[in-house]
């Protein structure tokens, strides 16, 4: 819990910190070489390092999540995140979508404190929600492998932005808010089963 709330910390200073340097990342946006027919520029690298990062981080769990047998994996996860690693992997990813968010904000508006009041809100909004949602999927396991197939969509998505392929974000939080739907379903049926179960041994 505290490597979490000092990792979105830190996370809020890395996004102010980027705001500051506006001029600088939208220079991230211009190609540095050419490859397949397209010019690749540092914002293109980043999205693909952080979408393949995501890609293996959710394939490594599902699979220690179906099969929690290491002894034919190379990455045993059964050792937990350090405090350090923890709050590296938080900055790391924060760094990939706060990348993107901003230049995207830049196209929208010129003023730059509305910027920070975004950020700074959007990470409040964070710091209140990461404990009584964690608290919410150690109740509700099932939920872990609904994330997971959200980070391996998010992942493929960046990699996909990164070649140059763009894909609707809308598409993207449709099928997100779907799945969520079902899932919200299936623990209210869950629940009610074993209400219904509770009921029946007292009687």
């Amino acid at each position: 819990m505290r490597a979490r709330q000092v990792g979105i910390g830190l996370a809020l200073g890395l996004r102010l910190v980027l705001l500051a340097s506006i001029a600088w990342i939208v220079q991230l946006t211009e190609p540095i070489f050419n490859a397949f027919g397209r010019g690749f520029s540092w914002r293109d690298l980043i999205l693909i390092g952080g979408g393949l990062f995501l890609v293996w981080k959710a394939t490594k769990e599902i699979h220690h999540s179906i099969d929690p047998t290491p002894n034919d994996d190379i990455f045993d996860s059964r050792v937990s995140l350090s405090f350090a690693a923890a709050i590296g992997q938080i900055i790391l990813l924060d760094l990939v979508f706060s990348l993107d968010s901003i230049i995207t904000a830049v196209g929208m508006t010129d003023n730059i404190a509305i910027m920070v009041i975004a950020v700074v809100v959007a990470v409040t909004v964070m710091l209140l929600a990461a404990t009584p949602l964690a608290n919410f999927i150690e109740r509700n396991p099932t939920v872990v492998m609904l994330a997971l197939s959200f980070l391996l969509l998010i992942g493929t998505t960046l990699i996909a932005e990164g070649f140059g392929a763009h894909v609707p974000k809308g598409y993207i939080y449709a099928a997100m808010a779907f799945s969520a739907l079902v899932e919200t379903l299936n623990i209210f049926a869950r629940q009610r089963k074993q209400r219904a179960a509770g009921d029946a041994t007292v009687s």
